[in-house]
């Protein structure tokens, strides 16, 4: 197929990274030998978003449900997105990717918080692809931390309520910087949005696929960005 990109594909991809933990149990492994090999794909479908004409990717890295899971699978977690960090810091700022994070930052640890404000630093200035990782996300709690900004904002005289409308509030969410997401792919065969990006996926299309994470190719990525090359948005009109 070559390295063309695609006409009409998705600008924005966000992924729900699903299956590491029985990727490593079906191998008899423990979970968090699947969460590593779960890093070692972001890297490969970060890299293959470029020549797809990806300019923004977003992956559900912790959910704010996610400390309901065993106290040594969540302090593993947590080791790994540090590791995660000091490993691929310099290679991600060489290639140009830019990153962010979003999520409520405070309950994660203070190394790790220093980290991510340091990686955010470090590749503010590149452009090729924005990776944006949600670490302690909930989109429920997205829209109520947003809310309470926006109904301070109110309190002192700074937005009038009769101006708030559907265009103010994503000023407030954590993504206000990006785009709203055109491709929502979750793998490992659960056909459920898991508290991901509520209000950003309003008119997204899903693609949800069998494949654990773990084991999610760059050319199983390129087939599900050509295919929505063939899909008919409308945003709720009909076409003539």
């Amino acid at each position: 197929m070559g390295d063309e990109i695609p006409a009409t594909g998705p600008r924005h991809v966000a992924i729900i990274m699903d299956g590491n933990g029985r990727w490593a149990q079906a191998r008899g492994r423990p979970r968090l030998f699947g969460h590593h090999a779960g890093a070692k794909r972001v890297k490969e479908i970060v890299r293959a978003c470029k020549p797809l004409g990806v300019e923004y990717l977003t992956i559900f890295g912790f959910s704010t449900e996610n400390w309901k899971r065993t106290q040594a699978e969540v302090a593993g977690l947590m080791s790994l997105f540090r590791q995660y960090i000091r490993k691929e810091a310099r290679g991600l700022k060489a290639e140009g990717v830019r990153v962010r994070f979003i999520g409520d930052r405070p309950r994660l640890d203070e190394k790790l918080r220093a980290l991510m404000d340091e990686l955010e630093e470090l590749t503010a200035e590149n452009d090729e692809v924005n990776l944006t990782i949600a670490l302690n996300y909930g989109g429920r709690d997205e829209v109520a931390r947003a809310t309470q900004r926006l109904a301070q904002d109110v309190a002192d005289g700074k937005l009038k309520p009769e101006d708030v409308g559907e265009e103010t509030l994503p000023k407030y969410l954590d993504t206000h910087v990006l785009p709203d997401p055109d491709l929502v792919i979750r793998t490992s065969g659960e056909a459920r949005i898991s508290n991901f990006l509520l209000w950003q996926s309003a008119y997204a299309e899903y693609e949800f696929i069998d494949t654990l994470w773990p084991d999610f190719s760059k050319e199983e990525f390129r087939k599900l960005v050509d295919a929505y090359a063939t899909r008919d948005r409308r945003f709720g009109a009909v076409t003539v």
